[in-house]
């Protein structure tokens, strides 16, 4: 069977029967690469100028998230503060690339939420492991009702930022959550697309129906009361038949990069229907009216996803950036973050200013 850049690398995954042995999971001990924030609710550390506050909040359905909220250098507990929610790519946590950059904004004078998705890392949710895209906008939803619920917080100024599929959830959430002034992205992806039309976006979307027809009968064995099945979200370390941005995610989730306790790399096999059934970017030429800043590597696989969203909003004021020699993961640390970071701080700056 001849391999091509599949959505997120599950469809050639399930496709070769390799699925009982696929909940890769990572190490256990947090990545000394990464830097250490509040590990419950309640929690307080320091980075910097900048404090982190470990939260949670309560979804209309009950689940609890769990977050990291930042506060920035002088923070007062009168004053009142545009804030921004960072929505983490679909096989991260808010330790890693979406808590790097709710950090880096909170440098620059924000209050920042960086947040574990329902059923993934610390928050709650049954079953563990899900990936269903709408529901993760939702939790965006959620997300901006704790925001806005706190006294020193503007709901009249709320960006949002996302990472990789966070960028396809945020910006599916800003549609419909007008409170969302301001959107960016950092290595954007409509997961929904990804899955259907491969990682390249250059697959035929009947190539899905094979896998769809799998999931239907793990589905249906899963209801008879087989144990359920998962699937990772990168590739082993060393596959050289993945999609190159997909080689460097796994080096940066699957090593000390990037690797956190939380992060597992597993995800129930039966949540591609879900990811197969998102349309992140749908409605973009009629709803994504707010100010959009996309930002990309010229050498990203993904960078198609940028191009689409870009030509397609309907905002008055958008632009990408495309980062020359750079690729899809570059922007997850590094001299990569930082120069994503010098050009979100003046955007958000100047579109939550003071009305």
């Amino acid at each position: 069977m001849k391999t091509n850049s599949t959505g997120l690398n599950r469809r050639s995954l399930i496709l070769s029967g390799s699925l009982a042995a696929a909940g890769l999971l990572m190490a256990s001990s947090a990545s000394a690469a990464l830097t250490s924030t509040p590990r419950a609710a309640g929690e307080t550390t320091q980075i910097g100028d900048v404090t982190v506050r470990g939260v949670s909040f309560k979804k209309n359905d009950g689940v609890v998230l769990s977050g990291n909220l930042y506060l920035p250098k002088g923070f007062r507990p009168g004053g009142k503060y545009a804030a921004i929610v960072v929505v983490h790519p679909g096989g991260g946590v808010k330790e890693q690339v979406a808590g790097l950059y709710a950090q880096k904004m909170a440098a620059e004078g924000f209050v920042t939420l960086a947040f574990d998705a329902a059923h993934q890392g610390a928050s709650g949710g049954l079953p563990r492991f899900v990936d269903d895209p709408m529901k993760r906008v939702t939790d965006v939803y959620s997300a901006i009702d704790y925001l806005v619920s706190l006294p020193y917080v503007d709901g009249d100024r709320i960006g949002a930022l996302g990472a990789c599929a966070g960028s396809g959830i945020a910006v599916k959430a800003s549609m419909t959550d007008r409170r969302i002034k301001a959107i960016a992205t950092v290595s954007a992806v409509d997961v929904g697309a990804a899955t259907r039309k491969g990682w390249d976006g250059k697959a035929s979307e009947s190539e899905i129906l094979n896998t769809l027809d799998a999931v239907a009968k793990q589905r249906s064995a899963e209801a008879a009361g087989a144990e359920p099945v998962y699937v990772p979200y990168v590739p082993q370390l060393g596959d050289k038949s993945a999609p190159r941005d997909l080689q460097e995610a796994a080096d940066y989730y699957l090593t000390a990069r990037g690797r956190y306790p939380t992060s597992t790399n597993k995800m129930l096999m039966t949540s591609v229907s879900t990811l197969a059934s998102f349309t992140g970017f749908e409605g973009a030429d009629t709803f994504i009216t707010q100010p959009l800043l996309m930002i990309a590597g010229s050498e990203a696989g993904s960078l198609w996803h940028s191009r689409e969203l870009i030509a397609k909003a309907a905002s008055k004021h958008k632009e990408l950036v495309v980062l020359p020699g750079v690729t899809h993961m570059d922007l997850y640390d590094g001299a990569g973050a930082d120069t994503a970071a010098a050009k979100l701080a003046p955007f958000f700056k100047s579109k939550l200013a003071t009305a």
